[in-house]
């Protein structure tokens, strides 16, 4: 019987890496360059995802390098200023001249995908860097005559530094941020007195919170009718107008000319109905005149799309920070927003995403968010109505991720025949860093104004 000689197994064919092609997106780079030129916002939804080593090809890098350069200069994004950096740069003719710069549009399926470029980009960057960073711990491996422990430590380094471009901040050592400290509490000690942060105009206020601090989610919540919004304008007023602190006010309930009508009324002291009937005498236009004039100056920026997400607020907000700077956001209100779409998804879910990403908001652009915010109507079945945190409508992730939490409460709305006519109580119910308190205001309804109360004229 012939003896069976056994198969020897196919062996795996080796795969040479060094001649396949790196990962990369072509239609992906000239799509993303393409939609940075179609929608004005784009780079700001993008730019701090890519960077320009994500890119493969050398000119499309060239060509989001000077794009970058021109939105550090303010300047608009398009076609001819392109070219003209390009140019400047010595660079056009290098990157295919103006020529390609007019064909990118055209190779844009959408510009709506902007985020999608993005993200196909930035993961094929970073597998070119895991390949790169693969191939110089192979080149270690080499190197017999080193100590092992020293080249395990420099391999360690090699991927660390690829796995830190995934990620946002990283640790500190506590003396760095010891020396920042410091200097901070420096510049407070010689400035002792003053309101550090963005200033309310309303003195007990500020001296109990030292103004509205940077990186914070300020809480403005009261029933309808207590003047929520009148509040947020009498802030914003005395911000833009008196101390030229640039603010952006997102207006998802009022239109932008209501919003200015109520500035207007505010500031010229003629009261709101007139302006919306135009019952108005001679004097009352000297005095709308003269506050146009004033209210023309101020750093007021105003958006009153709809059903907005934080998404697009950030978005909106990046490009106010980059073209006029950015001092105070105000959002009115919460509620009003637009949470996450996803089918398991309830209301409470979506305004705990909605407080946190405006939290985040908060600390990515380094300047106080304040949020108008609903109560429940838990409020208006107890025998006393001041709100309570308890009352923070929809959800508790609000007063979790608040900095300060504040409620409106008025008496005379409920008992018309209390002797605290027109007076508000401002009621701070949660401060992270600092006591909490009442505070009473003269409202002006009528005006849509808040006034701090002189006590040494109601006490005498």
């Amino acid at each position: 019987m012939a003896t069976q000689t056994a198969k020897k197994p196919k062996q795996k064919e080796k795969i040479n890496y060094e001649l396949r092609m790196p990962p990369q997106s072509i239609e992906s780079e000239e799509s993303l360059l393409g939609a940075i030129l179609l929608d004005k916002d784009g780079i700001i939804k993008i730019i701090d995802e890519v960077r320009p080593d994500d890119f493969y090809r050398p000119h499309h890098r060239e060509v989001y390098e000077a794009m970058l350069r021109l939105f550090e200069k303010r300047m608009p994004l398009d076609v001819v200023t392109i070219t003209d950096e390009l140019e400047r740069v010595k660079k056009l003719e290098e990157v295919g001249g103006a020529s390609f710069i007019a064909t990118l549009t055209s190779r844009t399926p959408s510009a709506a995908h902007i985020a999608h470029y993005a993200r196909i980009i930035k993961e094929k960057g970073l597998l070119r860097r895991l390949i790169s960073a693969a191939a110089n711990i192979t080149e270690l491996g080499y190197q017999e005559d080193r100590p092992v422990d020293e080249l395990l430590d420099e391999s360690e380094k090699i991927m660390f530094q690829v796995a830190a471009d995934t990620v946002g901040a990283q640790f500190e050592a506590v003396k760095s941020i010891l020396v920042r400290s410091f200097e901070r509490i420096e510049e407070l000690h010689s400035n002792k007195g003053q309101t550090r942060g963005v200033a309310t105009g309303f003195r007990d206020l500020d001296n109990l919170l030292s103004g509205f601090q940077e990186s914070d989610l300020i809480i403005i919540a009261a029933r309808p009718s207590m003047g929520k919004t009148s509040f947020a304008l009498n802030i914003a007023h005395y911000a833009a107008v008196k101390n030229k602190v640039p603010v952006g006010f997102f207006s998802l309930e009022q239109s932008k000319d209501q919003i200015i009508d109520r500035l207007v009324s505010g500031q010229a002291g003629v009261d709101s109905w007139k302006l919306r009937t135009g019952n108005l005498g001679n004097a009352d236009f000297e005095k709308l005149n003269h506050a146009m004039g004033t209210l023309a100056d101020a750093t007021f920026f105003v958006d009153d799309t709809p059903n907005m997400t934080v998404m697009e607020m950030r978005a909106k907000a990046r490009r106010l920070q980059a073209e006029h700077g950015l001092g105070m956001i105000l959002v009115d209100y919460l509620q009003l927003m637009q949470g996450r779409q996803s089918k398991d998804a309830n209301r409470v879910q979506e305004i705990g995403d909605i407080s946190r990403g405006l939290k985040g908001l908060a600390r990515e652009l380094k300047v106080p968010v304040v949020a108008l915010s609903q109560l429940s109507r838990a409020v208006e079945s107890r025998p006393v109505k001041i709100p309570q945190l308890a009352d923070l409508r929809d959800s508790g992730s609000i007063e979790q991720d608040a900095d300060v939490v504040m409620f409106i409460y008025r008496e005379d709305y409920y008992n018309p025949e209390t002797d605290k006519k027109n007076i508000a109580q401002i009621l701070v119910k949660k401060h992270r860093n600092g006591p909490i308190g009442d505070i009473d205001l003269f409202f002006i309804p009528e005006q849509t104004k808040f006034r701090t109360i002189d006590r040494r004229h109601t006490e005498s």
